[in-house]
């Protein structure tokens, strides 16, 4: 097996890249020791199984054995019981999450012709889901398109890598360098999880919202998703600048919108009130604790004004709790109300208070909606199963003591699969109440 970057390799491809302070650190690896033995872990039987079965991590718990002391991001090869190859993966030395596979099944070499050929692999699973009135979607989504870590979204011509693991950072200038080849982006923006930015600036001086093709944008980024015209702060705004999972949502609240008074609690920047608009809604209000998300809402609304369903509603912004708001009235004023919080639980200590939060926000939402009224509740907590989620909105329904209808239930969208249990954090139940 074949270490799959080189120094000479690392370093050509830094020589090419815009940013000249990741150089300084892909410049590391040519002054580490020449050659050092391959990075080879045994795992135990379970880990094995469980990687067999396509689970893309290894814990660092289920190593047996280890040769030597590994680098961030640098190729672990893992071995079964048998002393037979099992699976090759990068390896995080800071994370409890001790190995991402990149690959399971016959030994592979990944040099630099198999990672663009895995990109363009998982690229191509986009073809056929948008046209050209949406130009903001998931490109890469981690785990799940064999790329751990690692998370890649488009707005119009700015594209917004952002790294979870540690493992990546040694490799930005490479992937900076597949990326600019297979997409040719305008504008690449990197975005990093809280809990590498330290180390990312400290040891390879990547830091976060730094611009790694082009130039920084002025102001947010504005992009269309079905027609609709949305912004994105991809230099300092939530996720990668938009919730871009909730597409298919917000199309689905568009098709049962028409006449209906709408309520759009946690609404960040009004993402279902537009398509709740175009769809023919009467009114909507946005709900946010946060002035600037409503601010956002609000321009949001500026940009679609030539739309003549959009232009004719009535839209309000509210800015509050939504658990205090919805709790401080119990008048049925809206005919659709869409309960999408923010993740309740991001840690498996706070699942079951998740779970009984989920059960009280329907609960507190119930009462805000007329005869005939539908009911929307989301939840994006990996943490709170969709068994779970969604027992505790029907519960909350039938303790009502109001007859209703479960319309759907749905979870990812096409462009962010969802292919290992950890990875399946998006659900979402519509239900009808009876008139």
């Amino acid at each position: 097996m074949e270490q799959d970057v080189t120094a000479s390799r690392a370093a050509a491809q830094a020589a090419s890249w815009t940013s000249p302070a990741p150089l300084r650190s892909l410049r590391r690896v040519a002054d580490a020791p020449p050659n050092p033995p391959r990075l080879r872990l045994r795992v135990t039987a379970t880990a094995e199984s469980m990687i067999r079965g396509g689970h893309p991590w290894l814990y660092d718990a289920s190593i047996r054995e280890q040769n030597r002391p590994g680098q961030p991001g640098e190729l672990a090869v893992l071995f079964d019981r048998s002393d037979k190859f099992l699976a090759l993966g990068l390896y995080d030395p800071l994370s409890p999450i001790r190995v991402r596979v990149l690959h399971c099944g016959k030994p592979v070499t990944a040099d630099d012709n198999w990672w663009r050929a895995r990109l363009q692999t998982t690229l191509a699973r986009r073809d056929g889901l948008f046209d050209a009135q949406t130009t903001g979607h998931r490109c890469i989504s981690g785990e799940s398109d064999g790329w751990p870590g690692l998370v890649l979204d488009r707005y119009e011509t700015t594209f917004v890598l952002k790294l979870y693991s540690a493992a990546w950072l040694p490799r930005v200038g490479e992937v900076v360098g597949w990326l600019r080849e297979a997409l040719q982006p305008e504008r690449l923006v990197l975005r990093l999880s809280r809990n590498i930015q330290e180390l990312a600036e400290k040891e390879f001086s990547l830091r976060e919202g730094q611009m790694l093709i082009g130039d920084a944008p002025q102001g947010p980024v504005v992009f269309l998703e079905t027609g609709i015209r949305f912004e994105a702060e991809v230099i300092r705004g939530q996720k990668t600048g938009f919730f871009l999972d909730q597409r298919e949502n917000r199309r689905r609240v568009e098709t049962l919108a028409a006449g209906r008074d709408v309520l759009n609690a946690f609404s960040f920047s009004g993402g279902f009130s537009l398509y709740a608009a175009r769809g023919g809604a009467r009114s909507t209000t946005d709900l946010d604790i946060s002035s600037h998300a409503l601010d956002s809402a609000r321009r949001n609304f500026a940009l679609n004004a030539a739309n003549p369903h959009i232009a004719a509603c009535r839209h309000e912004c509210a800015q509050a709790d939504t658990f205090d708001w919805l709790a401080a009235s119990t008048r049925a004023d809206f005919d659709l109300v869409i309960l999408d919080p923010p993740s309740l639980a991001k840690r498996e200590a706070e699942r079951a208070g998740a779970i009984q939060a989920y059960r009280r926000l329907a609960l507190l939402g119930l009462p805000r909606l007329r005869p005939g009224g539908i009911l929307v509740a989301a939840s994006c907590s990996a943490h709170v199963s969709a068994p779970e989620f969604h027992d505790a909105v029907l519960d909350a329904l039938r303790s009502s003591r109001r007859k209703f209808v479960e319309l759907v239930r749905t979870a990812h969208a096409p462009d962010h699969p969802a292919t290992f249990p950890e990875a399946q954090y998006l659900k979402c139940v519509f239900a009808r109440l009876e008139a």
